[in-house]
């Protein structure tokens, strides 16, 4: 567990430092960006925010809805209400915006042009531009004159050439006083100087000029309704925050508080012209109910003269008052013969043992209720006597005979009640029918004069409505309530919202960090060549043997005092060869191969230094160039002399003493070239000689190192691979390619290349990279060595 962490923390220092090395981009691409930011911030026109906040009328909106509620109760609008909602969209909507920026003029601008910048000046503009009789279509396509003070009271126009080649004024002359009406293609222009402190105006620089523009109206419109904000500030509440930006703070306060007055003035005329209508419509209707009411009481006097009829009505109300109240009796007349009858039916089927009902009898109706009440105790007293004596107790006894004789009184009794109470349904009957006799000789005229009254009493009731209407609506009218209530007028911040400082630096700081990191992370995703190390020992799990960094002087070979990384780097590899030969026997020579993919990834040069290595350190060595087919030992060690290997191969009887080589300043290093190239190089290495050769020569030396042909191109390597005790197989860092990693993977897992291990040559000696697995920074190993001249970047950069 803890290998994989260690292993996770390499990987991801290794990630960081492919970064870190190029801190110089990151500091190049961050000051490029920050600069690109003061720019940007010195010449960018700051925006200022004003804000107003109003409160707004929620429980009915404008005037429609106030007059039209006024008819609730009718049914008409009644339950419309307004809310904060619509109220919001109506602010936002292009009409108010484009009253208000007709009202203040804003389409007219007087600009201060400089060298680089442009500022619009509007309360502290030395001049004041009105416009009449504006021409409708060049007024929205817009115009800019150029404004030149040639005196106190005199001044010049001049039409801009980038806006039109043609004169924008009609008038023959340029020269013109103030208060004088100029004629343009846009409208009469009235130039005049404004009348207040002369402190607070824009003073012209030489360097500067004024002119007034006509922006195109539709632009300005949508600009601002753009650039305003309306919101609720809570859900809860009808206050509403108007907001909006602007590069002029003044305009930005003028604009918000006539875009209120504007709002609440056509709310105001909302109201008074629906208020007006309403008043005409109200006093035609009630000229009209008043004729008609008039007719229906004339008709309602001629219907009682005719008829001698006076207050009929209450009359028929007594008489069927009294009418239902005898119902209402006959009714419970009804209820108590049926109670009575059900008590005698009870009674006849009952026991002494059984209980008579007691409440469906009132006390108020005889002595029924009261008999039946002691009949009850004395059930009770022989039921509880009972528990704890026989029928034939005595005491039992003289309770079954009274029993006995008040039921009978109470029969009797009940017979006397349902006799009573039939003789008062009889008088009841009587009753209702006298009454029932009077309703019905109710005249047929009182019907008649229902509808008739029933007719005065809507028109009455219809008259005094409009009445009581007409008078709200003349107080409507007297008194108009703005719509809204401005709670905090428009104030400009004193800070510009936009551009912010401290956001555009930040931005700028991680664009110049995130521009170079994205340029690296593409060339490392694009790249397809093997760099370092680890793009092979994460790939793979096969030996690494080291790195070799980039050599200055790779033509020549090491000497016992090179102090180099590349040197360094070569011992360690040494170091880690004895590892993998540890188990060939004593007296034997550790026979050492090295390959490659293709050619060019330095065998050749890693065989002759490593060589060098081991025979400086008092070892018998030879180095064997078995690469036949493009030999290059000869060519690096500078010997005349090419025959080689291939010549003895091919000589009968020769003695293979009579091709080895010296080197010069190595006395431990002998060296047998490859030899001439032969036509059959493949059949020459399966010569028998070949075998003799391998034999004879690890008896001889400690250390054989043999220079073979790259694996990929031909099979000589994988023919004489039987002889090695190990295999270095070589990749040049910068020059391999990833893809081509597969061929040694193959090679390695079906075996071809006994005690195969990777060795990478060529590395770039800098930080993050370092080498025989050893640390990752400086250029010797473990801190030492001799530091190899490093060409500064900014000449890299440039190749100088």
């Amino acid at each position: 567990m803890n290998d994989e962490f260690q292993e996770e923390e390499v990987q991801l220092k290794v990630i960081l430092e492919k970064y870190i090395v190029n801190w110089k981009w990151f500091i190049v691409g961050v000051a490029v960006c920050v600069l690109v930011a003061f720019i940007y911030l010195r010449y960018a026109t700051p925006q200022f925010q004003a804000n107003a906040t109003i409160l707004v009328k929620d429980d009915k909106r404008g005037g429609i809805l106030s007059e039209v509620s006024a008819f609730a109760d009718l049914g008409l609008g009644g339950g419309i209400k307004s809310n904060v909602d619509n109220e919001i969209e109506i602010l936002r909507s292009r009409t108010l915006v484009e009253s208000t920026v007709k009202k203040l003029k804003l389409n007219v601008s007087i600009i201060e042009k400089g060298r680089v910048n442009t500022t619009v000046l509007y309360s502290n503009a030395p001049i004041h531009a009105i416009f009449s009789n504006v021409n409708s279509k060049f007024y929205q396509n817009g115009m800019k004159l150029e404004f030149v003070e040639l005196s106190a009271n005199r001044f010049k126009l001049l039409s801009d050439p980038s806006i039109s080649d043609k004169s924008l004024l009609l008038s023959k002359k340029n020269d013109f006083i103030y208060g004088e009406v100029i004629p343009t293609i846009v409208g009469d222009l009235v130039v005049t100087k404004r009348q207040v402190d002369t402190s607070k105006l824009a003073v012209l620089d030489e360097d500067k000029s004024i002119f007034i523009e006509v922006s195109p109206f539709d632009s300005v419109v949508g600009s601002y309704r753009n650039r305003m904000v309306v919101t609720s500030i809570s859900k809860t509440s009808s206050v509403v925050s108007i907001s909006v930006t602007d590069p002029v703070p003044d305009r930005a306060e003028a604009f918000l508080n006539n875009f209120i007055q504007i709002y609440n003035d056509d709310a105001a005329a909302d109201k008074n012209f629906i208020s007006e209508n309403t008043s005409k419509f109200i006093s035609g209707r009630l000229i009209l109910i008043s004729e008609e009411l008039d007719g229906v009481e004339k008709d309602v006097e001629s219907f009682k003269k005719s008829n001698s009829l006076t207050d009929i009505e209450s009359e028929a109300n007594l008489f069927i008052e009294g009418s239902s109240e005898y119902e209402k009796k006959i009714v419970d007349n009804e209820i108590q013969l049926n109670v009575v009858a059900s008590l005698l039916d009870f009674m006849k089927l009952s026991t002494n043992e059984d209980l008579l009902p007691s409440n469906v009898i009132s006390s108020g109706q005889g002595d029924a209720a009261g008999l039946i009440n002691v009949f009850n105790d004395l059930v009770l007293k022989r039921n509880r006597l009972l528990k704890s004596a026989t029928l034939t107790n005595p005491l039992v006894l003289n309770l079954d005979q009274q029993i006995t004789s008040l039921k009978s009184n109470v029969a009797q009794s009940l017979s006397r009640m349902q006799s009573n109470l039939k003789i008062q349904r009889r008088n009841l009957k009587n009753q209702e029918g006298l009454l029932g006799s009077k309703i019905g000789k109710i005249p047929v005229q009182e019907r008649q004069f229902r509808v008739i009254a029933r007719q005065q009493k809507v028109k009455e009731e219809l008259y005094l409505y409009l009445l009581e209407k007409r008078e709200e609506t003349a107080i409507s009218l007297a008194a108009t309530a703005p719509n809204a209530r401005v709670i905090d007028d428009a104030t400009a911040s004193n800070t510009p919202v936009s551009p912010r400082s401290n956001i555009i630096y930040l931005a700028a700081l991680l664009i110049g960090i995130f521009i170079p990191f994205a340029i690296l992370y593409l060339i490392n995703l694009l790249d397809t060549k093997v760099r370092t190390r680890f793009d092979i020992t994460d790939r793979f799990n096969i030996p690494f043997l080291g790195d070799v960094p980039k050599s200055l002087t790779p033509n020549e070979i090491i000497s016992i005092s090179s102090r180099t990384s590349t040197a360094e780097s070569l011992r360690i590899v040494r170091s880690n060869l004895d590892f993998m030969l540890n188990q060939v026997p004593d007296g034997k020579a550790k026979t050492i191969f090295l390959t490659s993919t293709i050619p060019g990834e330095g065998k050749t040069f890693l065989s002759v230094n490593l060589s060098g290595i081991f025979a400086l350190s008092g070892k018998k060595v030879l180095l064997i160039g078995m690469d036949i087919r493009s030999p290059k030992l000869n060519e690096y060690l500078g010997i005349s002399d090419p025959k080689g290997l291939t010549d003895y191969l091919s000589t009968k009887n020769a003695d293979i003493k009579d091709y080895l080589n010296k080197y010069k300043g190595y006395e431990a290093l002998d060296v047998l070239l490859a030899g001439s190239i032969p036509p059959n190089p493949t059949e020459m290495l399966m010569n028998i000689k070949v075998d003799d050769l391998f034999v004879k020569f690890k008896n001889e030396y400690d250390f054989i190192l043999v220079d073979t042909a790259p694996v990929s191109l031909v099979s000589d390597t994988l023919i004489i691979a039987k002889y090695a005790d190990t295999f270095a197989y070589v990749v040049r860092a910068n020059h391999m390619d990833k893809r081509m990693l597969g061929v040694p993977e193959s090679m390695y897992k079906e075996k071809k290349l006994p005690n195969m291990a990777f060795l990478i040559n060529d590395t770039v000696v800098k930080k993050g990279y370092g080498y025989g697995g050893y640390g990752y920074g400086g250029y010797g190993v473990y801190g030492y060595g001799i530091e190899q001249v490093k060409i500064p970047w900014y000449k890299r950069i440039f190749k100088l």
